[in-house]
């Protein structure tokens, strides 16, 4: 490379320049040049090598000698490498090579004995310049980083080796040696897993028996002997099962023999029939059977006496659908006083002007005037003037009239006593027809007999069916109908009768010997029970197929519990009583 006066920016050979006699030129490599006397690059010293392997090779073959007879000699000094000129001149090349295997192959050999039969501990060894040398075969000094592991620490006191900083197999070493060098070592005494002893129990008070480990006790087993039968009865049960699946193997086998045909069935149902020779609708207008009568008239059955065609027509009898029934009726909109007013003035006038047409029309008869005593002379005019006794009589008369015409109008209105029990019973069986409800009630006390006859007549003028349980310590009425006709009795029961009223009996010849106790509304002493404490309670209601009474039974008497089933059971509703019996328990918790 030139300047820019065009020299050339290189050093001067030490030859050339006698200054410059300290310098080399660097190659074009840019290694240094060897010196003058240095051997030539490309060839390598071969004897010298040689020298050195036999030389390491004698000096461990001697610490081996001196580690085996347990002398603690110094190691053998090593011997100087023979100089260059004592080598063989004349060896060749390709025997200095073996020559070198050789003294390497015999190094690693003796470094290999020397770990087998030295303990595992050795003590460091280091080369000319103080290094110490690693233990691998390349016979090369260690890094300064790993020398903290090797440094001996048995003879320095409260020091430990450094240890490095990076993760290695060296540095998880023990820093001391495993194998004991004094007598001290020898005899130091282990780890005592021992427990504690008596007198250091007693001693602490923190000790706990229970965290001490202690050894379970060994329990004999005892000897089972197996049951006499056992393991035939086993056996047949393993012959049961195979028996079972060679029959469900033979079942499934014939299943899907048949499944064949099945298929071949389902196969033929998807076909298209082929169509009959004459229709079944048909067979009774034709005489023949097929179509082909038709080309002859004589054939047809339809002007003939026994034909199916007639001049009268069928008409099917219409049925109502029955869930038709069970909607509930539509309710009507109320109107307020206004809106009510103005729909009468508005019909009432559209029923004026027809009448007025009618009239003009000559259909009716224009109505007499209607004449009260506020429009007398304005009506009448003179004939009140000349004779005002009489007509003051006239419109008495005629007010007499229509008074006595709008009563008889309203009298033929009026529905008789049988209609009047015809309509209720037809809006009863109609309530019924849209559902049948039923209801129990419990009773604490039913010794007022006006109580008892409520009960019984309200169930038999709202044509409910059921039963009254008289029982000394509760009372049951079941009653079931419609649902008008259930909530009507719903708020009798619960809201119209007052349960804590009682009231003197009747004196009546039937009931006068055969009044229980418990039914008497006086006491012994002639006075009337208190009945504060009576309360009537629903404990069932709920929606049912048909009636379960076929009528009202009125009041039964009841002494025993069996007695009240019994009644009930006739009606398969026995259940309620068990449930009026825990009612006033469930109710109070």
């Amino acid at each position: 490379m030139a300047d820019v006066s065009g020299n050339v920016l290189k050093r001067p050979h030490p030859e050339n320049d006698d200054a410059n006699a300290q310098k080399r030129s660097r190659s074009n490599d840019g290694s240094p040049m060897p010196a003058g006397n240095a051997p030539a690059a490309g060839k390598i010293d071969i004897e010298k090598m040689v020298a050195d392997a036999r030389a390491k090779a004698e000096a461990v073959r001697a610490r081996l000698q001196a580690a085996k007879s347990g002398a603690a000699a110094p190691a053998a000094a090593t011997p100087s490498p023979p100089p260059a000129s004592t080598a063989s001149t004349g060896m060749s090349r390709l025997e200095q090579m073996k020559a070198r295997v050789a003294a390497v192959t015999g190094k690693v050999n003796a470094a290999a004995q020397a770990r087998a039969s030295t303990p595992s501990y050795q003590k460091p060894t280091y080369d000319d310049e103080g290094l110490q040398k690693a233990r691998g075969g390349l016979d090369v000094g260690l890094h300064p980083a790993l020398l903290s592991d090797t440094i001996d620490t048995k003879g320095t006191k409260g020091r430990q080796a450094m240890q490095p900083r990076f993760g290695t197999t060296m540095a998880n070493r023990r820093t001391e040696s495993p194998v004991p060098t004094s007598q001290a070592e020898k005899e130091r005494p282990g780890l005592d897993l021992s427990g504690p002893s008596l007198e250091e129990i007693k001693q602490n008070p923190y000790y706990d028996s229970n965290l001490h480990a202690a050894p379970k006790a060994r329990h004999s087993r005892q000897l089972i002997f197996n049951q006499k039968g056992k393991y035939i009865q086993q056996a047949a049960a393993l012959r049961r099962q195979a028996h079972l699946e060679e029959m469900k193997k033979r079942i499934a086998s014939m299943a899907r023999q048949a499944g064949v045909d099945e298929d071949m069935g389902v196969e033929r149902a998807f076909e298209v029939p082929e169509p009959p020779a004459i229709e079944w609708w048909d067979e009774n207008l034709v005489n023949g059977s097929d179509y082909s009568a038709i080309d002859d008239p004589k054939n047809l059955k339809i002007d003939t006496p026994d034909s199916i065609i007639t001049i009268y027509i069928q008409h099917p009898i219409l049925i109502d659908p029955p869930q038709e029934k069970l909607m509930p009726a539509q309710k009507p909109m109320y109107l307020t006083p206004k809106e009510q007013a103005k729909l009468r003035r508005q019909r009432r006038m559209a029923e004026l002007k027809e009448h007025q047409a009618k009239i003009r029309l000559g259909l009716e008869p224009p109505p007499p005037p209607k004449v009260k005593k506020s429009n007398l002379m304005r009506v009448l005019g003179e004939e009140a003037v000349k004779d005002p006794t009489a007509v003051e009589a006239r419109v008495n008369r005629e007010i007499a009239e229509r008074r006595a015409k709008h009563e008889a109008a309203n009298e033929e209105r009026k529905l008789t006593k049988e209609q009047r029990r015809e309509k209720l019973a037809a809006n009863q069986e109609k309530d019924a027809e849209r559902g049948i409800w039923m209801c129990a009630y419990r009773i604490d006390n039913l010794s007022n007999g006006r109580h008892r006859f409520k009960i019984n007549k309200n169930a038999e003028q709202m044509a409910l069916t059921g039963i009254c349980i008289l029982h000394p310590k509760l009372n049951l009425v079941v009653v079931e109908g419609g649902l008008h006709s259930i909530t009507q009795y719903k708020k009798l029961m619960l809201n119209r009768i007052d349960w804590t009223e009682n009231a003197p009996p009747i004196p009546t010849d039937s009931n006068r010997g055969s009044a229980r106790e418990w039914l008497n509304p006086e006491d012994e002493h002639g006075e009337l029970k208190d009945l504060g404490f009576n309360t009537c309670q629903l404990v069932f209601e709920g929606q049912e197929k048909a009636r379960a009474f076929r009528k009202w039974h009125g009041s039964r008497v009841c002494e025993t519990d069996a007695d009240a089933k019994e009644q009930l059971a006739k009606a398969k509703v026995e259940n309620l009583w068990n449930l009026a019996k825990t009612w006033k328990q469930a109710a109070a918790t």
